[in-house]
């Protein structure tokens, strides 16, 4: 199987003991990665510096002195990424033992595939403790279709090859949404991509994400993307008004409604 990279972000706001559950995770694949690329996205607290010292041996790090945000942080790390294969990963999630191995063999069942992602496992507190499972579509067209109104892949349980992400000009300066924004620029422009029809990746769930979610910043953003996608020829009109209705009334309901709202319509 080909060599492959991972690519992760950290920041001072994150849990030493959720990025060492992340890192192992990692380090222990079935087909183990190549590198680990970890960019220290601005200063980082003494026990975070601890944890990443404990891995020194695994790791590439690479030091921003200010915090540029996830999108710009990645963009970073993806430029001294050495392999084409690139497994995205966030510092707080368990990725499940045989992902790399999986999604490594999809690519070399269908090389013209830019992406492959999967379904992701939704828990709280521990990972025997599901609470809900985020479902994408599987099939190069209906990701095409899906992904101009909402989100149609699992951020970090993707992998991608690094020169389709370099040559659409990585990802942008949005503080949130930055990878619909990035991936839907990528399928409109010709790549291909499909999800693994199995979920390959515990999703750490919690108040702050909830939180995170209802914010103005957030909407915002995932608005304007869809608004960039319509005006580049990508979705249309009424997706555009459908995101910009759908994300507006998501953002006045409380977050106990908000939260009801994803678990029994956009879970399962």
């Amino acid at each position: 199987m080909q060599k492959y990279s991972v690519l992760m972000s950290l920041y001072k706001k994150e849990h030493p003991e959720y990025l060492r559950l992340a890192l192992d995770s990692m380090i222990n694949q079935t087909v183990k990665p190549d590198e680990i690329v970890l960019v220290e996205d601005g200063p980082l607290t003494d026990e975070l510096y601890e944890v990443t010292e404990e891995y020194r041996d695994h790791l590439y790090i690479v030091k921003n002195k200010t915090n540029l945000g996830l999108g710009l942080a990645l963009n970073e790390g993806l430029k001294v990424c050495r392999n084409e294969l690139v497994a995205r990963m966030d510092t707080d999630d368990i990725s499940k033992p045989d992902r790399c191995e999986k999604q490594l063999k999809r690519f070399e069942e269908k090389p013209e595939l830019a992406i492959v992602g999967s379904h992701i496992d939704e828990f709280v507190d521990d990972p025997s403790n599901i609470i809900s499972q985020r479902r994408v579509p599987l099939s190069a067209e209906d990701i095409y279709n899906f992904a101009k109104k909402r989100s149609a892949f699992n951020h970090p349980a993707v992998m991608y090859r690094k020169s389709a992400v370099l040559f659409e000009g990585g990802y942008s300066d949005l503080k949130r949404n930055q990878d619909v924004e990035l991936f839907g620029r990528m399928l409109f422009k010709g790549c291909k991509a499909e999800n693994i029809d199995e979920a390959l990746l515990w999703f750490r769930s919690s108040d702050e994400l909830a939180i995170r979610r209802k914010s103005w910043e957030n909407t915002w953003s995932y608005i304007a993307t869809i608004k960039k996608f319509w005006k580049m020829g990508y979705s249309s009109f009424g997706n555009y008004l459908t995101v910009l209705t759908a994300q507006t009334g998501m953002y006045i309901m409380p977050v106990k409604v908000q939260n009801w709202v994803y678990r029994k319509f956009l879970r399962r």
